[in-house]
């Protein structure tokens, strides 16, 4: 029985406030409070709480046929406790149906695992412990911040006990392999893969409201009718997008809303489909083969690798300099230091950076927060001066104290 398999990321960043140059060894407040609050409230609005509240209704409607997948990242989290309290409310009650499975990211949406091993391990560690406090649950799937994947990825996540995780069903590396089954990663023995089927995720997350498209308006019944059509040629069609997709990119009068509620119905039609969880899906489906992955990808533009993160010398100088601090902030020990670092991580702020055009450069300038890519940079290196600044205060005294106690 083929498995449609729901995940949604859910993700805001913690925004930078304007910080100038004047700014530095000045100010140590760095985030924008009111926008940040005003920006959780629109999407609360638009996105979170109506689309919550169908999910719920759908689930109850199917009687637990209906099942889907979420990621929350702990800045999500935190501004839902700051900001929406009741956001995070309505995600408790999805969770309490038993048929919402919460996974594991970075704690901080950060890109740790390419710069630090120590804090990528720390942060899925904070994200596991939170979602546990949270929702009941304990993680047993993982997803990577952006779907950033490799093969030492996979075997990181594999000996941090996970028994699967997500990944991007990149055309370079999937080749004649299709993304609609589940894979073992190369060099691991125990760990599954599920890829995302990007065509048919990128018709909703993307495609939904372009009237050029050629297959516009898509309707619940036409995708249904996609969907079924692999019947025989996969076993689980994951469906991964982000969960702002619904209200906030595709807005609630272009109809995706509706179609998200007719859905399921038009799914379940056919008596070989089903709704899973990725965790019910790889205990219910067989591995059909290694997946090799040397290099890394991820679900963003064309190019599905690293480039809107890491393309130009801006967000490798930005990223460099920024894990650079590492040391001294582990040595610091200081709670308020090191939550400052791990936000200064968020994937966003290097994402505001690039300067990519054309196709992926019109998504990026929709998601910057800033007039230009070289804006977003010197705010970054503006605050990331300061906190410097702080750090290296804060550190000497450290080692003055340290020094006068062992010579007492």
């Amino acid at each position: 029985m083929p498995a449609v398999c729901f995940y949604f990321q859910v993700h805001q960043p913690y925004r930078l406030r304007h910080y100038t140059f004047f700014d530095i060894g000045g100010s140590p407040f760095y985030e924008d409070v009111q926008a940040n609050c005003d920006i959780m409230l629109k999407v609360a609005r638009k996105c979170y709480l109506p689309m919550n509240a169908l999910l719920l209704e759908c689930i109850r409607k199917y009687e637990g046929r209906f099942r889907i997948a979420f990621s929350l990242s702990g800045t999500v989290l935190d501004q839902f406790e700051e900001y929406a309290p009741e956001v995070l409310e309505s995600f408790q009650a999805l969770a309490a149906t038993g048929c919402v499975e919460m996974l594991d990211e970075t704690y901080g949406h950060s890109l740790s695992f390419l710069y630090s091993r120590e804090s990528f391990r720390t942060q899925v560690a904070e994200h596991r412990a939170r979602i546990k406090s949270l929702f009941g649950q304990e993680p047993r799937v993982f997803r990577n911040t952006e779907l950033i994947y490799n093969n030492a990825l996979a075997k990181e996540i594999e000996n941090l006990g996970y028994d699967a995780l997500l990944a991007e069903g990149a055309d370079h590396v999937m080749g004649w392999r299709s993304p609609n089954y589940v894979y073992r990663p190369q060099g691991c023995s125990r760990i599954a893969l599920l890829l995302k089927n990007y065509a048919l995720s990128d018709d909703i997350a993307f495609r939904f409201s372009n009237h050029d498209w050629p297959e516009y308006p898509l309707t619940a019944e036409k995708f249904a009718h996609w969907v079924h059509a692999m019947n025989g040629s996969g076993e689980s069609i994951n469906l991964f997008m982000d969960y702002e997709t619904f209200g906030e990119h595709q807005w609630e009068h272009s109809g995706i809303f509706e179609f998200m509620a007719a859905l399921p119905e038009y799914i379940l039609q056919n008596p070989d489909f089903c709704f899973k969880t990725p965790s019910e899906v790889i205990a219910s489906k067989e591995v059909r083969g290694t997946l090799d992955v040397p290099n890394f990808m991820s679900w963003a533009d064309a190019e599905r690798d690293l480039t809107a993160w890491l393309g130009n010398d801006m967000q490798k100088d930005a990223i460099h300099a920024l894990y650079a601090c590492q040391d001294k902030v582990l040595a610091l020990n200081d709670a308020g230091m090191t939550r400052t670092w791990e936000r200064l991580q968020t994937s966003d702020h290097f994402y505001y950076m690039c300067t990519k055009w054309f196709a992926d450069g019109d998504v990026h300038k929709y998601f910057n927060a800033y007039g230009s890519p070289y804006d977003a940079y010197i705010n970054f290196m503006n605050v990331l001066a300061d906190f410097t600044l702080r750090l290296d205060a804060l550190y000497a005294a450290q080692q003055a104290t340290a020094a006068t106690t062992i010579q007492a």
